[in-house]
Order: C-alpha cells, then sequence, then structure tokens
C-alpha cells in the first residue's frame, strides 16, 4: 500500500468513526413526570438511532437536579419492582423508548422550585464520549 493510500484509509476511518453512534440519535417526546413533595421525577423520551451501529447510553446529568440515574421498572408476580441499569442499548435502525412501566430516568433532588409547564436541560451521555442536551417538558403527577 502506498504512503497515500494508506493516508487516505487513516482519514477515512478517522472520519467514519466519529461520525458514528451518538450522533446519529435523534430525542423525542421528551418529558418529565413532577411528584409532589420530595418524592424523585421521573423522565420518558423516545431515542431514535439512524445509524448503522448500536449505541449505548451511559449516564445522565441534569443541572435541574442533584442526580440522574437509568431505571427499569416491571411487575412480577403482581409486584412492582424497579431496578438502577448502567446502560441501555439503543440498536442500529432502532427506537428505544423510555416510558412509565418501564425504562426511564429517575431525577432526584431538583436544584430550583418547578412546575408543570417548565423546561429541563437534561445530557444523555454515551459510551463513546457523547453527550447529547436534551430539553424535557415538566407535567404534573398525573403526566398532564
Amino acid at each position: 500500500m502506498t504512503g497515500m493510500r494508506r493516508i487516505l484509509l487513516t482519514l477515512w476511518l478517522v472520519l467514519y468513526c466519529s461520525t458514528s453512534g451518538a450522533a446519529d440519535l435523534t430525542a423525542r417526546q421528551a418529558w418529565i413526570r413532577l411528584l409532589p413533595g420530595d418524592l424523585p421525577a421521573a423522565g420518558y423520551l423516545e431515542l431514535v438511532n439512524s445509524g448503522t451501529n448500536r449505541v449505548q447510553l451511559v449516564g445522565v446529568q441534569s443541572t435541574g437536579f442533584g442526580a440522574v440515574e437509568l431505571h427499569e421498572s416491571s411487575e412480577q408476580s403482581g409486584v412492582a419492582r424497579m431496578r438502577r441499569v448502567d446502560r441501555l442499548q439503543i440498536p442500529a435502525g432502532g427506537t428505544l423508548r423510555l416510558k412509565p412501566r418501564g425504562y426511564h430516568l429517575m431525577l432526584f433532588r431538583p436544584t430550583a422550585k418547578l412546575q408543570p409547564g417548565d423546561r429541563v436541560t437534561v445530557t444523555l451521555e454515551f459510551s463513546d464520549g457523547t453527550r447529547l442536551p436534551v430539553e424535557f417538558l415538566l407535567r404534573d403527577a398525573t403526566g398532564q
């Protein structure tokens, strides 16, 4: 392989790798359910991966909350359960739905007084190091 071909191949690989992954994600229908008192809020959205590589959501943060975690709700033998998860996969060409009674965000300790109708930015962090800021609409406990 000539020097010029090697340089072009290296450049192509760098460009290809830098444009894959979280850069191919779109967030839709992002909203947060506020609960009364000091109860944690729950966040929901759809993440659409239009790329050819799967993407892993590995972290979440927001200046509007003291802590944000990824969680999964499930029901086993009529008993509701919730557990923290470390990462969520978004398949290539697929959609990950964070929704009630499924995967969702748990948002703890709001940093300011929040009300339905407000908007808060939540930053999603991916395994390739990229970050995606998403604006969430705040709703009341009924989801309205």
